[in-house]
């Protein structure tokens, strides 16, 4: 389990293709702490390290893990945003984040605020029946983050200076893809719902 809290940034340094499979190469300064079986956040999928070699290592996405995120547009040079799992004793900063993408979204505007920025995003709601609510959480890119101008197919973010610093959100801009995990208690009261219809 994660907190969509991040912890540094990672720059693929290399991709392989095995079948259907892509394997990275992350260089990060993350990589001399990380052990083969590992699991670690990239961009908010949860995928296991395979090995380490310096300040380097890789991770495998198989194909349905292509299909439903924004990793099979990575190439060489590529910022991704990392997390290691939450320690058992660790501190709750974020939400809960599983690593599980639901869908990918479309960053459909960048405003700089002059001190800080608004991002928005649209997303097929009728791809997989998911939600935003006003004030309430979601994981993109593997960052958590409070929504706000929630609709339908739509919301937007505000993203503090650290934030833009420290996160791929600096590199992104109007017409990109991003990975959304929407809020995990938000996904199973609409189930809950849906059985009273």
């Amino acid at each position: 389990m994660f907190t969509g809290i991040v912890e540094t940034t990672g720059t693929v340094s290399a991709i392989e293709a095995e079948g259907t499979n892509l394997t990275f190469r992350i260089d990060s300064s993350l990589a001399t702490e990380l052990k083969v079986d590992q699991s670690v956040n990239h961009n908010g999928v949860c995928l296991t390290v395979t090995s380490v070699a310096g300040d380097s290592y890789t991770v495998t996405a198989v194909d349905e893990t292509l299909q439903k995120t924004n990793l099979g547009r990575l190439k060489p040079g590529h910022r991704v945003n990392l997390e290691r799992c939450m320690p058992a004793n660790g501190r709750f900063d974020g939400h809960i984040v599983q690593g599980h993408v639901d869908q990918t979204g479309i960053c459909t505007n960048v405003q700089d605020m002059n001190g800080s920025w608004l991002f928005d995003f649209q997303y097929d709601p009728n791809a997989a029946g998911n939600v935003t609510v006003e004030k309430g959480s979601i994981c993109i890119n593997g960052v958590s983050l409070t929504v706000f101008n929630s609709h339908d197919d739509g919301f937007r973010v505000t993203i503090i200076p650290y934030t833009y610093e420290h996160t791929t959100f600096r590199d992104l801009k109007a017409g990109d893809v991003v990975n959304l995990e929407f809020d995990i208690v938000g996904k199973y009261i609409k189930k809950m719902l849906a059985g009273y219809r």
